[in-house]
């Protein structure tokens, strides 16, 4: 994955993924913090998640897993979820944080650095 020619790479992101278990959030949590591809990950849920897949409209639980990382660390990130998650497309957004405290930005920045 290639950086985003308009987004510094220092720039903060979070990054929103769901799964369908407590236990696969927590892991997908816990592995993206021990390789360092992101800071910190909230996980939350469930939630209910309406898409279609397959032609059919469904309803499933979720729990959503919001990660804290840089663009810098983003396409490690991607691809870390991709490989480690179960499902065939994952959710994998990422957001740019345009405001937030100048400690805890540079505490995400110092946590993902490599």
């Amino acid at each position: 994955m290639a950086q985003h020619p308009d987004i510094p790479v220092d720039t903060v992101l979070t990054v929103l993924t769901t799964t369908d278990s407590a236990d696969k959030a927590q892991s997908l949590a816990e592995g993206a913090i021990a390789a360092r591809h992101a800071a910190c990950a909230q996980v939350s849920g469930p939630v209910t998640s309406v898409y279609r897949w397959e032609g059919a409209v469904t309803t499933d639980q979720e729990w959503q897993v919001l990660f804290k990382t840089t663009a810098d660390g983003y396409p490690a990130l991607e691809r870390w979820i991709t490989e480690a998650h179960d499902y065939d497309t994952p959710e994998i957004i990422a957001t740019p944080v345009v405001r937030g405290s100048a400690d805890y930005l540079r505490w995400v920045r110092a946590e993902t650095a490599k």
